[in-house]
C-alpha cells in the first residue's frame, strides 16, 4: 500500500524546473506492475497442493510416456539398490539418454518401498554410477527431481548422508555431457539439489523447489507448523519465484487443473521441454558446458546493490 501511496504522491506533484521525478516514477511504476503479476499467497499455496498431489505424475509415469526401450539399472554396486532413486537408459526421441529421478509410491506398500522418495546415501551412490555412465558413452543426462528431501534418519546419516549429496553435486558439476534437470514435483533441499546441479534446470509450472519444506520452515520460525501457508507465502516455492530468482532457467506449462488432470499433456509439454534445453546446449564443447555451468551455481545466491 505505501508503494501506492508514494506512487499517486509523486504522479500528482508539478515537475520543478531541472527535477527529474521521471525516472523514480518509472522505477516504482515497474515495481507495482510486478507486485500484480506476482502470484498471491492462496495461488502460492495452491502450488505447493498440486505439488504433492497423490495422483501427480511421478517419474516412471513420465518415463513410461516420454522414453522409448527404458532399461532400467540398479544398485550402487556397494550395498544396495535405493528404490527411492530410478536410473537407467532409454530413446528420448531417438537419441540415447540416460536418466536419473526419483520415485515416490502411490499406495502405502510402494510408499514404504520408495522410502516416500527420499534417497539413503546408497540411492545417490546409484545416481552417480549412472551418471558416470553416461559421460563414458557421451549420452546426455535427465534427472527428474521430486522429493520431500534426502532421508534425515539414523541409518543414512552413519552412512554418509551429507557427502553422498556434495559427491553428487560435484560428479554434476564435472560432467563433460549436456545435462537437464526437471523439478517435476517437490524439490526439498538437499535431496534435490544432488541431482539437480544441470546446464538447464526446468521446473514445471506447480512444482515447488525449496530449501526447506513450508511445514519445517513454520515450526523453526513460529514453532507452529500449522502455520505452513504463512511460510509458503513468505519463502516462495512456486515456479515464478524460482524463475525470477535465477535457480531455474525455464518452467514447463502445465494442463489447466494441473499435471495429475491429463498425464499425456503434462508428459508432452515436459518432453517438449526437454529437447528444446539439450537443442540449446548440445553446440557448445565439453570444456565451455562444464565453464558456464560451474560459473552459473557460483553465481548463483550472490547479492548485488541496486
Amino acid at each position: 500500500m505505501r508503494l501506492r501511496e508514494r506512487l499517486s504522491k509523486l504522479g500528482g506533484m508539478k515537475l520543478l524546473r531541472g527535477t527529474k521525478l521521471t525516472g523514480e516514477l518509472e522505477r516504482l511504476q515497474d515495481q507495482l506492475d510486478r507486485l500484480r503479476e506476482e502470484p498471491s499467497a492462496e495461488e502460492i499455496w495452491k502450488s505447493v497442493e498440486l505439488a504433492r498431489h497423490p495422483d501427480r505424475p511421478y517419474t516412471l509415469d513420465y518415463v513410461e510416456r516420454i522414453l522409448d526401450d527404458f532399461f532400467e539399472l540398479h544398485g550402487d554396486r556397494s550395498r544396495v539398490d535405493d528404490r527411492a532413486i530410478v536410473t537407467g537408459l532409454g530413446k528420448l526421441d531417438g537419441r540415447t539418454v540416460v536418466l536419473v529421478g526419483q520415485q515416490k509410491g502411490r499406495d502405502l506398500k510402494e510408499r514404504t518401498d520408495r522410502n516416500f522418495g527420499m534417497p539413503y546415501p546408497e540411492g545417490y551412490a546409484k545416481a552417480m554410477r549412472a551418471m558416470a555412465l553416461a559421460d563414458r558413452h557421451g549420452f546426455p543426462l535427465v534427472t527428474m527431481i521430486d522429493t520431500p528431501g534426502a532421508y534425515p534418519g539414523v541409518a543414512a546419516e552413519q552412512h554418509g548422508q551429507g557427502g553422498a549429496i556434495a559427491r553428487s553435486q560435484a560428479a554434476m558439476a564435472r560432467l563433460s555431457i549436456p545435462t537437464v534437470a526437471c523439478v517435476i514435483g517437490e524439490g526439498g533441499s538437499g535431496g534435490a539439489i544432488a541431482i539437480a546441479v544441470a546446464d538447464r534446470v526446468l521446473m514445471q509450472e506447480h512444482a515447488i523447489y525449496s530449501v526447506i519444506s513450508p511445514e519445517g520452515c513454520a515450526a523453526i520460525l513460529w514453532r507452529d507448523a500449522s502455520e505452513a501457508r504463512k511460510a509458503a507465502a513468505a519463502f516462495k516455492p512456486d515456479a515464478a519465484h524460482c524463475l525470477e530468482l535465477g535457480v531455474v532457467d525455464a518452467i514447463v506449462p502445465e494442463p489447466e487443473d494441473g499435471a495429475h488432470a491429463d498425464p499425456d499433456e503434462a508428459a508432452e509439454l515436459l518432453k517438449a521441454g526437454i529437447l528444446e534445453a539439450l537443442g540449446e546446449i548440445d553446440a557448445l564443447e565439453a570444456d565451455e558446458r562444464r565453464r558456464r555451468r560451474r560459473e552459473k551455481y557460483r553465481v548463483m545466491g550472490v547479492l548485488a546493490s541496486a
